[in-house]
């Protein structure tokens, strides 16, 4: 039988499993666990288990069945929990994370990892069973109750373990009745299978908790598909003709303990609430490509519509009333059918800041240090495509502010601090933008000692330089005031890539510290890369359209505002703060343009730190752009991060305001070099 087509929603399950796995078991208290938590990570380890079984994945079924058996016995009181065997289970979720990956990707999982993983559970069990106390008493098993249908999210409820079961399948495929049969057939003994339609009645004899069996059914079909009936005792007689079933399977007797209710987060085999249940029936999972193409096409008719508004400036409004009215509603639904769209590619942050407990932990714990994790705003939502990139430059700061920042217990005491340290990750909107920040309370940065880090890789500073300036030192490359080189930080290539990786999303970064107190690292970013609020300006007969998150006014300038202080460089006093000028015109040689500040419009702009303004010929006005990627479509241009689609249907470049200061410089050294090269000047190494 091809499982082909159910492969992939057992991987996307049991990824979730795994995570949900690994937050309970850093949630954990060794030496007083809960037994709610105890339960949910089991019946975790069991969903991953019947799924794996199902489809042959044997090194993760082997693995998971070592573990499934050691949790069935801390959550029935006959293993004693300790931190290092938590460690060894959150070293099992990683080993399992690496098969799912392997099997994902159509390659069998390492054999030395997989023996590995494999011998260390089995040592825990034969540890366990050399201190082990005499077993508790067998509890009683509960009375039948009478037949009655409930749906499979409160299954649990129905039947303690140990009797016939009659499970009802409904919108069933020929291929998922056959795979169904066969998997209900290891669970138990298969008293009587009949199949009417697309309708499928198994009246199963097993050991097997009601819930427990919707976790394996749920790997193939969907919970809302399911629903068993308890049978009383002596109406367990096969119903249809009997059919052979096989011996349950030795993975079956680790789940013949009275189980307690699931736990909170434990999917697909929730008993928790019925409303759990209804939600997950009224989602549905569609793959990503197939949200990509749709918010193009959505593009596309905002292009259009856009083509269509421009074209009806021209008509009498008087004539083409009715027509510019449904235009109007055009206008308006396409906008919300965009927005709408947006909001299917919005993921929360907590799928991001999910990761960093267990980062927290180890880290921390390879340092000698106590480290409290609290984080606020885990709701708040981000386009996924920037949500993925964003995990990498967290974790550096993260690891960063773990090594560098909070100190150890001793040196926090003897500073009058409380010797476990405090780590901060929030995210909040502000604007049309996203504001993440990565806050600890340890020992900050230290301005002198970044300084002459800096003159000794001879980067251009002096002592009177602001401390917004010194802060913006560690982003350069290559640079790291760790006096050794360790595995978790040192080596000077983080902070670069942090604040590159941040600019090439649209974002910048900010940072804040006081020493002795602690570091505070912002991260501004657009909430989508897909949809753009720009302002379009002229230059020359050509159209730009500047990013609005960046520009803060307009003005025309007076002569007396402008001053030079090179051939080629001006600078203009705005309020008593001198702003660099920097002509567009000049940066991507556009010829008809505007060369006189006076007679054109400044755009004041600010790029992280970084304020200056941009000299233009004319404002066009404000509009939401859909973004199409230069490269793509053509090559990387320098000052251009990508292109839309005007509604004359002519193309307008938007304009990557980060690299303008950087490529001002770039053309004044140019135009030096140029003139003193005309002047027969020798030019300085």
């Amino acid at each position: 039988m091809d499982l082909s087509q159910f492969t992939q929603a057992f991987f996307v399950e049991a990824v979730e499993l795994l995570a949900q796995m690994e937050q309970l078991l850093l949630e954990l208290d060794a030496e007083s666990p809960d037994s709610e938590q105890l339960n949910a990570i089991f019946r975790a380890a069991h969903s991953i288990k019947g799924g794996a079984a199902t489809f042959g994945f044997v090194a993760l079924t082997d693995t998971t069945h070592l573990l499934e058996t050691l949790l069935d016995r801390a959550r029935h009181g006959q293993l004693t929990l300790s931190r290092s065997m938590i460690d060894s289970f959150l070293e099992t979720k990683d080993a399992l994370q690496e098969q799912l990956m392997a099997y994902q990707a159509e390659n069998e999982p390492d054999p030395e990892r997989v023996a590995h993983i494999c011998e260390v559970l089995r040592q825990l069990a034969l540890e366990s069973d050399g201190a082990q106390a005499a077993p508790a008493p067998a509890p009683v098993p509960a009375p039948a109750p009478a037949p009655a249908a409930v749906p499979a999210a409160s299954a649990a409820a129905v039947s303690a373990p140990g009797g016939a079961l009659r499970i009802r399948f409904s919108r069933l495929s020929d291929s998922e009745c056959e795979l169904l049969a066969d998997e209900l057939g290891n669970l138990g003994k298969l008293l009587s299978r009949t199949r009417s339609g697309d309708q499928l009645t198994v009246l199963l004899d097993t050991s097997c908790a009601p819930d427990d069996i919707v976790a394996v059914c749920c790997f193939v079909i969907d919970e809302s598909q399911i629903e068993i009936t308890a049978e009383p005792a002596g109406d367990a007689a096969p119903a249809a003709a009997p059919i052979a079933a096989a011996p349950a399977a030795p993975a079956a007797a680790a789940s013949q303990p009275a189980p307690a209710p699931a736990g909170p987060a434990s999917r697909p085999a929730s008993s928790s609430a019925a409303a759990a249940g209804a939600k997950d029936s009224s989602s549905i999972r569609v793959d990503v490509e197939k949200v990509d193409q749709l918010i193009n096409l959505v593009g596309e008719l905002v292009i259009t519509q856009s083509m269509l508004t421009q074209a009806a400036t021209m008509l009498d409004p008087v004539e083409c009333e009715r027509f510019l009215s449904g235009l109007g509603h055009l206008e308006r639904n396409a906008r919300d059918l965009q927005e709408s769209v947006m909001s299917i590619r919005m993921m929360p942050m907590d799928y991001v800041f999910s990761r960093f407990p267990r980062v927290i932990r180890d880290v921390s714990a390879k340092l000698g240090k106590e480290v409290r994790l609290d984080t606020f705003g885990k709701e708040t939502e981000l386009d996924k495509g920037l949500i993925e990139r964003i995990i990498d430059p967290l974790t550096h700061l993260v690891r960063n502010s773990l090594d560098h920042g909070i100190e150890t217990p001793a040196q926090r005491i003897a500073k009058g601090k409380e010797a476990e340290g405090q780590l901060l990750l929030s995210a909040q909107h502000h604007g049309g933008n996203i504001v993440i920040e990565v806050s600890d309370d340890g020992a900050g940065l230290n301005r002198q000692k970044i300084l002459a880090k800096a003159m000794q890789q001879g980067l251009p500073v002096t002592d009177t330089m602001p401390d917004d300036e010194v802060w913006q030192l560690i982003f350069a490359p290559g640079f790291s005031t760790a006096e050794q080189v360790t595995d978790i930080s040192g080596r000077g290539v983080g902070m670069d890539v942090v604040k590159r990786n941040i600019q090439e999303m649209g974002g910048h970064v900010e940072i804040s510290s006081r020493e002795g107190w602690g570091t505070t690292t912002r991260i501004v970013l657009p909430l989508t890369l897909a949809i753009l609020n720009g302002m379009s300006v002229k230059v020359g007969s050509e159209a730009y359209i500047l990013p609005l998150s960046y520009v803060i006014e307009s003005l025309q300038p007076r002569t007396e505002h402008l001053h030079s202080i090179t051939s080629d460089g001006h600078v203009i006093k705005v309020r008593g703060e001198y702003l660099p000028l920097i002509e567009l015109h000049g940066v991507f040689d556009v010829a008809g343009a505007q060369t006189d500040p006076t007679q054109g419009i400044l755009v004041i702009v600010q790029a992280g730190e970084t304020r200056f303004a941009l000299l233009v010929d004319e404002l066009l006005g404000q509009h939401q752009v859909v973004v199409k990627n230069l490269e793509t479509n053509y090559r990387k241009v320098p000052g251009i991060s990508a292109a839309t689609i005007l509604g004359d249907g002519s193309v307008a470049f938007i304009i990557d305001v980060d690299a303008m200061p950087r490529i001002q410089r770039a053309h004044v050294e140019r135009a030096t070099v140029l003139a003193r090269a005309a002047r027969a000047e020798p030019v300085a190494a």
